[in-house]
């Protein structure tokens, strides 16, 4: 295994953890796929899963065996590609319920959906990590960084705003945290908070005014937040109330693995509302051993940055990891009822295709630093001129 694995083994155990903890509510909760919904079998959905998590595992371990100051370039030559398909996903005009529906586009051959916005987040925090660890004054200078820096930023998240304000909100909060940890001055980034509210402000009052021009999810996003402002059971809040039971229900110990009621009645129990479905099969103790693991996870990719030897490679961590720490609890948060629902999934535990590669990718990159420290270290240790048991040989 050390020579098909390297890097922190603590991180790999964590994400190997959560996989594997995975299969236990994919399979509960494919049975309301199966015999509610009517789509496959639990066993077939289970076999999904596993085909999607080994896929996942095979593409981190290739990703994490390349020298990750090779993502500069990759991010930089990505960028537009990543602008193209965004567009071409929004120019679809895919509408359910008259909302805009432009977040995947079809896989060829394959019969699978990719979400754009997924990729389009990893490269455009890696490409800003790049870009300011560069470290160049002119990218420090607001003037100097509207069109490197801010143009594709906002290129991207007014991209992926129509059909996905969640993802959009929390990649530009991201760049915000990532730009100020990389120096960039805090009396700019006050500033371009503002433009960017302002932004939407007009996106929003827009689309009210001329609903038909363009496709968005906006009476959605309304509805959400104004059914989270109401306390009462009302048919706005049906997928929180049934999480509120089946987490009750939960109490302590669970009801036991395959024994939840309420994943019959969430829509998207095997997804957005996964978690409150694992606290009800494995209780308390379940759901807070979910939490410690993402907590293992936070922790590793925080001590990995630190150990990192160069400003890329901090920015680099910093940026692809806390972004699915963040994602992981506000999906905690949703079914908790401590947000609105927004639509995220739970990080390698959610049933997925595209997400959780992309996930298995984001970690990939993670985990080539931390294995390229790895590797430094160990030719350091090995090199007869700054080995001390070599030296005192010597000397001796």
């Amino acid at each position: 295994m050390k020579n098909i694995i390297s890097g922190d083994r603590v991180l790999w155990v964590a994400l190997a953890l959560l996989s594997i903890f995975s299969f236990l509510p994919i399979f509960s909760t494919s049975s309301n796929l199966a015999y509610v919904v009517g789509q496959g079998t639990p066993w077939g959905h289970l076999l999904k899963h596993f085909i999607v998590i080994i896929f996942g595992f095979a593409l981190m371990i290739t990703i994490h065996r390349v020298p990750y100051h090779y993502f500069k370039g990759i991010s930089i030559l990505a960028l537009p590609l990543t602008i193209f398909l965004l567009i071409y996903t929004a120019s679809q005009g895919n509408l359910i319920d008259g909302a805009n529906a432009n977040r995947w586009i079809e896989i060829p051959f394959v019969g699978l959906s990719f979400q754009t916005s997924n990729l389009a987040s990893v490269v455009l925090l890696t490409y800003v990590a790049h870009l300011i660890s560069k470290g160049s004054t002119r990218i420090f200078k607001f003037k100097s960084s509207i069109i490197p820096l801010w143009l594709p930023v906002f290129t991207v998240i007014f991209l992926i705003l129509p059909a996905n304000l969640s993802t959009a909100a929390l990649l530009f909060l991201m760049i915000l945290i990532l730009v100020f940890l990389g120096g960039y001055p805090i009396k700019y980034l006050f500033g371009i908070f503002g433009v960017g509210l302002v932004l939407s402000v007009i996106f929003v009052l827009t689309v009210k005014a001329y609903p038909d021009m363009l496709p968005n999810r906006l009476d959605t996003w309304i509805n959400r937040i104004v059914n989270f402002s109401i306390s009462e059971e009302s048919d706005g809040n049906y997928q929180i109330e049934r999480a509120k039971i089946a987490i009750s229900t939960g109490g302590l110990l669970g009801v036991g693995a395959g024994k939840s009621v309420m994943k019959n009645f969430l829509p998207q129990s095997s997804s957005d509302f996964i978690y409150a479905i694992i606290v009800e099969e494995f209780g308390l103790i379940g759901g807070t051993f979910l939490i410690l693991l993402y907590l293992i996870v936070m922790f590793r990719i925080v001590v990995i940055a630190n150990k990192a030897n160069t400003v890329f490679g901090k920015l680099l961590v910093l940026g692809l990891g806390l972004p699915i720490i963040f994602q992981a609890f506000v999906n905690m948060g949703v079914a908790l009822q401590v947000l609105p629902v927004t639509g995220q999934t739970l990080p390698l535990i959610s049933s997925g295709g595209t997400a959780a590669w992309m996930t298995c990718i984001t970690f990939g990159i993670i985990l080539s630093v931390s294995a390229t420290l790895n590797k430094e270290k160990s030719e350091f240790e090995n090199d007869d001129n700054h080995n001390p048991i070599a030296i005192l040989s010597e000397n001796i």
